[in-house]
């Protein structure tokens, strides 16, 4: 990312248009999109943003406290001065901040490594610290006197979240900090804290005092692979009610979620989905399948009695497997049901395919239902319930997940196209 900094002010040159791919991946890149669609009266001035985006028609952008501003141009070539104001925070909200950014090393620690922490923002939130926008906060500018958001502060508001994403101190600048005086603020208060009288005994007169503390034990190494529990199939008749195979089954799957933990690879994201209510049979059988072991699901008997018990096929519940992979019940509910959008919807998904290319780059699609196979090729897109797009490829004669959700159905198709590439590779 190329770009020229001040004290007060950084300037990033224009960036190569995004065909083909989503405008945030970050989580503060998609809040900060949000408040733009929020905010914007007019959904069709977005969508407009979006393509002059895309097509690389916004030049450099000049970001300083409260305002952000490039020139972007019509497909015309006409050429337009495009600002967006944002409310700076004022001293004692910055204070505030930076005292909660020192309270936890985790927080400080990532802001060095230029990322947002999300328990950071939700704390300052708590003190009436908004560094995210909301609704109304993107305030747009533009000399083709658009009285709301217009295409071309939209297109400005677009191309930022790209360098949000990249950078997060872009955001602090807006809200009222370069990133030399917010590092200076916070390594200044950091040392603060350091140099605070600590409680209790100091270390130095305990060791003066002669004692001696045995050297702590090494730490264990790792574990490459989750334990199996001993079989629990036995010539003994078990207790009434007890089913050995599906204990030896459930201990196996506690295992591997612990090891799972224990190594840091547990992903909240990947659990969530546990907690968004009660689950129907169907859909803990697949939860069980996915948690278990790959050693327990290539055993037929215990495929077969989770695929009876939900009603699928051993085939179907390996699918159901993998979408649950991608995205929990929601990306489950897209492989296995077929339903037609109602009007609102249906016009949601439309707008979202149209400005997702330009011109006659769009690939040839053909509708059916929430499904828009690609002429032709072995993709489809599948939209959620939520305006999700999922990518699909075929498989085997199957149309099987290929990934996770995106907003932008360009994106999840890039995602169906790269797992088309690797399975053929693969074969």
């Amino acid at each position: 990312m190329n770009d020229h900094a001040t004290d007060t002010e950084r300037t990033f040159a224009a960036l190569p248009p995004a065909q083909g791919r989503g405008f945030a991946r970050t989580w503060w890149g998609h809040a900060w999109l949000k408040a733009l669609e929020d905010t914007a009266l007019d959904g069709q001035q977005v969508r407009t943003g979006r393509r002059l985006a895309r097509a690389g028609a916004v030049g450099a952008v000049s970001v300083r406290p409260g305002r952000i501003t490039a020139v972007v141009q019509d497909p015309d070539g006409t050429a337009h001065r495009a600002d967006v104001l944002l409310e700076r925070l004022s001293e004692d909200q910055w204070a505030r901040f930076l005292d909660l950014a020192v309270e936890r090393s985790g927080h400080l620690a990532a802001l060095l490594d230029r990322d947002l922490p999300p328990h950071l923002v939700e704390d300052a939130a708590a003190f009436g610290i908004e560094l995210l926008p909301g609704i109304g906060d993107l305030e747009p500018e533009c000399d083709c006197d658009a009285w709301d958001h217009c295409g071309h502060t939209a297109a400005l508001c677009h191309l930022v979240a790209r360098l949000l994403d990249q950078d997060p101190f872009v955001l602090l600048l807006m809200r009222g900090r370069d990133e030399r005086a917010l590092f200076g603020e916070l390594r200044a208060r950091d040392a603060a804290a350091d140099a605070a009288e600590p409680d209790g005994v100091d270390a130095a007169e305990v060791f003066a005092a002669g004692y001696v503390l045995p050297p702590l034990p090494p730490l264990p190494d790792p574990l490459a692979a989750p334990g199996l529990p001993p079989s629990l199939v036995t010539d003994a008749v078990p207790a009434p009610g007890v089913d050995p195979a599906a204990l030896e089954f459930l201990a196996a799957q506690t295992a591997a979620a612990a090891h799972r933990w224990l190594g840091g690879a547990l992903e909240a994201s990947s659990e969530s989905h546990l907690a968004d209510g009660d689950l129907s049979v169907a859909q803990d059988a697949v939860r069980l399948a996915a948690g278990a072991p790959g050693s327990l699901l290539s055993d037929g008997e215990v495929l077969d009695r989770l695929a009876r018990g939900s009603g699928r096929s051993g085939e179907q519940l390996v699918h159901a497997v993998r979408a649950w992979r991608a995205g929990g019940v929601a990306a489950l509910s897209v492989l296995e049901e077929e339903w037609t959008l109602g009007p609102e919807a249906h016009a949601r998904a439309r707008a979202a395919l149209e400005s997702a290319w330009e011109g006659d780059e769009r690939p040839p699609l053909r509708a059916a239902g929430n499904r828009w196979t690609v002429v032709g090729t072995g993709q489809q897109l599948r939209v959620g319930r939520d305006g999700r797009w999922w990518p699909y490829r075929m498989e085997d004669g199957h149309w099987v997940p290929a990934g996770g959700a995106a907003r932008d159905p360009a994106s999840a198709l890039a995602t169906a196209e790269g797992a088309t590439a690797m399975g053929e590779e693969g074969g």
